[in-house]
C-alpha cells in the first residue's frame, strides 16, 4: 500500500514561485502515474498536473500550463509540483495521488487513489 505525503504549500505572493513533494512510502511507487489535484472550500477537486511512471509523458489543465511543471525522482518516492508565476487564483489545498484506474481519464479524479492529507497553497495579491 502506497502511503502519501505532501509538503512545501505555503504563503506566497503572487508572481512568486512554491515547489510542492510528495513523498511516497512502499517500494511500487515507481509502477504508477502520479497525479497533482487541488481543491478549495468553493470548488470540486480539480485536476492540476500528471506523470507517467517513467516521467516521459506530463499532462497539465489548461489553467497552469506554462507555469507549472511536474517531475518526479524514482530513486526517492517523490513527485514534484514547481509552480512559478502564481495567481491569486492558485490558492487551494495541493493534492497527490497515485492513479489507479487506466480506464479512466488522467484527469479524473475517481481514476485515483491512497490521497495524501494536502498542502496548502495561499497567493496573496
Amino acid at each position: 500500500q502506497v502511503q502519501l505525503v505532501e509538503s512545501g504549500g505555503g504563503l506566497v505572493q503572487a508572481g512568486g514561485s512554491l515547489r510542492l513533494s510528495c513523498a511516497a512510502s512502499g517500494r511500487t511507487f515507481s509502477s504508477y502515474t502520479m497525479g497533482w489535484f487541488r481543491q478549495t472550500s468553493v470548488k470540486e477537486r480539480e485536476f492540476v498536473a500528471a506523470i507517467t511512471s517513467s516521467g516521459g509523458s506530463t499532462w497539465y489543465a489548461d489553467s497552469v500550463k506554462g507555469r507549472f511543471t511536474v517531475s518526479r525522482d524514482n530513486a526517492k518516492n517523490t513527485v514534484y509540483l514547481q509552480m512559478n508565476s502564481l495567481k491569486v487564483e492558485d490558492t487551494a489545498v495541493y493534492y497527490c495521488a497515485v492513479r489507479r484506474r487506466n480506464d479512466m481519464g488522467y484527469a479524473v479524479p475517481s481514476a485515483y487513489d491512497n490521497w495524501g492529507q494536502g498542502t496548502q497553497v495561499t497567493v496573496s495579491s
